[in-house]
């Protein structure tokens, strides 16, 4: 399998995975970036996924799927178009020799999903990949714009339970921002630290820092370690209030939303 973010706009990535014959598209918000690397490549668009329904991951999904004839996947509480397959958490399908299975995560939007890609039953040591929109970031996760704290904090708990070598394809490349943040309410954390450094480098490369893993990001990112004395010890000097996971994890969502 082949995995390549396709750039859009000013940070997006639009994901495709391909078996070098098929491809499926995950979150195009535009079509252009897409369909030329499907043509560079002699690829067919056998899918396309869509996590949420902000223009950012959506704008091209109509048009790519009208020039493609592609399959379109998308959340069945955010989606109304009669042409898609609305999915939901527990939906389970087959594209390109692999599993797949829908995860409900809501959070960013009320309705947001996340799709886990997974070699067939037998294929031991096979990683997996997760298409977590904008859930999870890497040192990071997304803004509360539908959802509640509770929502987000029990949607970023289903996606850390994930093996750990699964690859987690973020559509931002937001990770230098995210870990300044989290070196500021973590500094002594240094997986954290070796991470960023090997970020910087990445950057100043040309290079994406995505795909993570989810074992590092278990490692550095604060928002899946709300429960690490270091982390409560933080939220509590923004907010003394914060008591409880959820609070926790709302204290540090609300100083992020504020750090520059």
């Amino acid at each position: 399998m082949v995995l390549h973010p396709v750039p859009a706009f000013s940070d997006n990535y639009i994901w495709v995975l391909h078996d070098t014959t098929s491809a499926v598209v995950v979150d195009p918000g535009e079509t252009r970036g897409v369909t030329d690397y499907l043509a560079a490549h002699g690829l067919k668009a056998a899918a396309i996924l869509v996590t949420h329904h902000h223009a950012d991951h959506t704008a091209g999904a109509l048009a790519l799927r009208d020039a493609t004839g592609a399959r379109l996947l998308a959340p069945a509480r955010e989606w109304t178009d009669a042409k898609a397959e609305r999915v939901q958490g527990g939906s389970a399908f087959s594209l390109l020799g692999l599993d797949w299975q829908v995860l409900d995560v809501p959070g960013h939007t009320a309705g947001h999903v996340a799709y886990v890609a997974r070699k067939t039953t037998g294929a031991e040591g096979a990683p997996a990949w997760l298409f977590c929109g904008d859930t999870l970031f890497s040192g990071g996760c997304g803004r509360l714009f539908e959802g509640t704290a509770a929502d987000m904090l029990a949607s970023l708990d289903k996606l850390s339970a994930l093996p750990e070598d699964t690859l987690v394809c973020c559509t931002h490349e937001y990770t230098l921002s995210n870990l300044r943040f989290a070196l500021h309410v973590d500094p002594d954390n240094s997986l954290l630290a070796d991470w960023n450094a090997r970020c910087l480098a990445m950057r100043a490369a040309g290079q994406p820092t995505l795909p993570g893993r989810m074992a590092t990001e278990r490692s550095i990112n604060p928002f899946l370690r709300v429960r690490e004395p270091a982390l409560v010890q933080a939220a509590r000097t923004h907010t003394p209030t914060a008591q409880g996971d959820v609070a926790v994890f709302a204290a540090l969502r609300e100083w992020k939303n504020e750090f520059r």
